[in-house]
């Protein structure tokens, strides 16, 4: 048995390594970054070591701006683009002879760049000197008048930015649904069916209990890439996201290290723990509530 165990760490010995280096030294090394007041790449020098890194980002309106930007993201865009996949993977499984082509069809975004898939939805609800876009064509059908949904308010441009996210990663969420309601047994239902149960509580009853695993998956890795969110908010906005008051935290991590205002190592380092804690806390209090509402066969 101990030789066993030996073999075992063994085994996982190149893998603990890889995770060590480019994981948990990077983490401690920011970590300590985080402390180094008016750190300088150039010379690796600060002049003190303190909290004033937390407490300057913490106050700096585009860190606050960018903070609002990643929660409203997070809360709009994960329970909906979870929610709209379900439905669609229960469509889906219930079309026996078409389902591969309309999986295939429901896929093709998810391996379309994003960036590009910004520029479509760009041109889509920009307004230019010829035209108002396909979105504000569409509600002019409705007697309402033209939007800027990229240079116009707040509330229209975080409309876009999260109808491309749901968007993007709805494919990857159809596809993983899809797969979670085709293995649950036809027995269940046939034995539901048999008692004459209605076929919404055979849904709440049956399916969602069955694959409440995988929509745990997709929750949480949703939230994660939600606050990882960056690049869709460049592709719809462009690179100067502060200025259109559309920043994310990532977008301000890279910002403080080579944007415009770059130069700030220290303060990239503490929004970056500042991101790490919330994510880890919303990890830790998602896993809390599915202890009650995962079930694991």
């Amino acid at each position: 048995m101990e030789q066993n165990n030996r073999k075992g760490w063994l085994y996982l010995l190149p893998a603990m390594v890889f995770l060590g280096v480019f994981m948990v030294y990077p983490l401690i090394d920011v970590l300590v970054y985080s402390f180094e007041e008016g750190y300088n790449f150039a010379s690796q020098t600060y002049y003190g070591t303190g909290t004033y890194n937390y407490a300057y980002v913490l106050r700096d309106p585009y860190f606050l701006q960018a903070l609002k930007n990643t929660f409203i993201l997070v809360a709009i865009t994960v329970p909906l683009s979870t929610g709209i996949a379900l439905l669609i993977s229960v469509a889906l499984s219930s079309i026996k002879k078409l389902r591969e082509l309309y999986q295939t069809v429901f896929f093709l975004p998810y391996v379309t760049n994003t960036l590009a898939v910004g520029l479509v939805f760009m041109i889509l609800f920009k307004q230019t000197p010829y035209t108002d876009g396909l979105a504000n064509l569409i509600l002019g059908w409705f007697g309402i008048s033209p939007i800027d949904f990229i240079d116009g308010p707040y509330w229209a441009k975080m409309f876009v930015l999260c109808f491309y996210t749901i968007w993007v990663v709805m494919p990857f969420k159809v596809l993983i649904l899809t797969s979670a309601l085709a293995s649950v047994k036809q027995d269940y239902y046939n034995a539901a069916m048999v008692d004459g149960t209605p076929r919404f509580r055979m849904f709440t009853r049956i399916t969602l209990p069955m694959i409440s695993p995988t929509l745990f998956y997709l929750i949480i890795t949703g939230f994660i890439g939600a606050f990882k969110a960056y690049s869709d908010a460049v592709a719809l906005f462009g690179t100067n996201l502060n200025a259109a008051e559309m920043n994310t935290i990532v977008g301000y991590i890279y910002d403080m290290l080579y944007g415009n205002s770059g130069g700030y190592p220290s303060y990239a380092a503490a929004a970056a723990i500042i991101l790490f804690a919330i994510v880890l806390t919303i990890t830790c209090i998602n896993l809390l509530v599915s202890k009650k509402h995962v079930h694991y066969a």
